[in-house]
């Protein structure tokens, strides 16, 4: 199929698809006059891309599991930490969100005056800490 029919079987833009190609995701099969052309299972490709990006994988690490020229070989380990992140990801965005309600509805004159959202600034701020020094690693 060409560039056009490949986008609109799968939702994603034809300058996609040409990114996804530059960046080894994607193979064209070859050209009709100027336009590219796939073999009919790039739609599953695609969709597998949509679905690591939606789990947070970058298109680095999409493009160890698929190279464009060979085999899907998807990591598994790569899956169980990923999996593992996102845990952590849940539990960082439901402190955040407790800790949203509780300032939404806390009494106190000021919030600098309630020991609940102090322990939330201290929690955030000690993880603000952790992430620098994780990315300095």
């Amino acid at each position: 199929m060409d560039i056009a029919e490949a986008a609109k079987r799968s939702g994603v833009p034809a300058s996609t698809l040409r990114f996804y190609e530059e960046k080894g995701l994607i193979a064209s099969t070859g050209r009709k006059g100027l336009r590219r052309l796939y073999a009919p299972d790039v739609t599953e490709r695609l969709a597998l891309i949509a679905l690591g990006r939606a789990a947070g994988f970058s298109l680095a690490e999409l493009g160890l599991m698929m190279p464009a020229d060979g085999e899907i070989a998807i990591d598994r380990q790569l899956l169980e930490a990923k999996a593992d992140e996102l845990d952590r990801k849940i539990r960082e965005l439901k402190a955040m969100r407790d800790g949203l309600r509780h300032a939404a509805a806390c009494p106190a004159e000021s919030h600098f005056e309630c020991n609940t959202f102090k322990r939330y600034l201290r929690l955030a701020a000690q993880r603000a800490a952790d992430d620098k020094r994780r990315e300095s690693h």
